[in-house]
């Protein structure tokens, strides 16, 4: 039971069109439930706001699919899967509606349509980095948020960047998502009044490390409001964002 569900009830228990005792039933599951190999927590979205969410890697593919389960017989929707290749999503798809999205291993059990509000961008320095942007749009969306998609705009050709100017200063947050230097985080945090949230990715080469080179650009940038996610971290930045843009006292 998320927030939204409990005070539909609270307020039906005050009108009279429920009971107590039947609002007592839709929240008297343990906040958490022990099942061996995994302690689902299913008070997450009272406290969070959002349901917890299962990293694929490491798990195998009946364990995924027994969290998915006890997950759904508690009345989750859009249950969010990350780094979860396609055989597991495949075992995942014959237990519960599924829908995945391979290049970014994601995947939303059980998904039901929601109305997206808000403005997030997530913008990438080059093509090279789209799986990590995906893994980013795909949890923010998934979490409520509406997002605008800006591929291949990074300082290379800073003029791809500069012709979506609009969508970047009317945004709520901006996800800048880049390998090689990482410099697109600064750029993007020069242009824009709200917060930027970079992400480093491994793209680059040798001397990149694995996406070090870009971690430390952008944990060094010169335009404030920007903070850094880790490497590789679409996931991170996507639910940050997310709860950026659903921040209380803002319109839709």
């Amino acid at each position: 039971m998320d927030r939204e569900a409990l005070l539909s009830a609270l307020n039906a228990v005050r009108d009279g069109a429920m009971t107590p005792g039947e609002a007592l039933k839709l929240m008297d599951r343990a906040p958490f439930e022990d099942i061996g190999f995994a302690k689902i927590d299913h008070h997450r979205a009272l406290r969070n706001g959002a349901s917890e969410v299962i990293y694929g890697a490491g798990k195998t593919a009946e364990q995924i699919c027994a969290i998915v389960g006890r997950m759904l017989d508690a009345g989750v929707e859009n249950i969010l899967i990350t780094r979860m290749d396609a055989d597991k999503a495949a075992a995942v798809a014959k237990v519960a509606p599924l829908r995945y999205e391979p290049a970014a291993r994601v995947g939303v059990a059980n998904p039901v349509e929601r109305e997206l509000v808000g403005r997030v961008v997530v913008a990438s320095g080059g093509t090279s980095d789209l799986a990590v942007c995906e893994e980013a749009a795909l949890t923010a969306e998934t979490l409520g948020s509406r997002v605008i998609r800006l591929y291949d705009v990074g300082v290379a050709g800073l003029h791809r960047l500069l012709a979506h100017i609009d969508d970047l200063q009317t945004a709520r947050c901006v996800v800048a998502v880049a390998g090689m230097e990482g410099a697109l985080a600064s750029v993007v945090g020069g242009l824009v009044d709200c917060p930027v949230i970079a992400v480093p990715t491994s793209v680059g080469y040798g001397a990149n490390f694995g996406g070090l080179s870009a971690l430390l650009s952008m944990l060094n940038s010169c335009a404030s409001g920007v903070s850094v996610v880790n490497i590789d971290n679409g996931f991170g930045a996507g639910y940050l964002a997310n709860r950026i843009n659903r921040m209380k006292g803002i319109d839709t």
